[in-house]
């Protein structure tokens, strides 16, 4: 288990998170993403931006 970087809110780890994996924050909704499992982190995930093409 850790906590929301955003709102301190407990994220609990499923059997089968994996590193990369984006998870929702229960509370504040905030999109995480899975940095490490042992031991278990997430960080706010970066923002999609648009490439307009490139």
């Amino acid at each position: 288990m850790t906590e929301c970087p955003i709102c301190g809110a407990e994220i609990e780890k499923a059997a089968d998170t994996v590193v990369g994996e984006l998870l929702e924050c229960a509370d504040c909704g905030t999109e995480l993403e899975v940095t490490s499992l042992d031991p278990f982190k997430v960080e706010e995930a970066p923002q999609e931006e648009e490439d307009w093409g490139e």
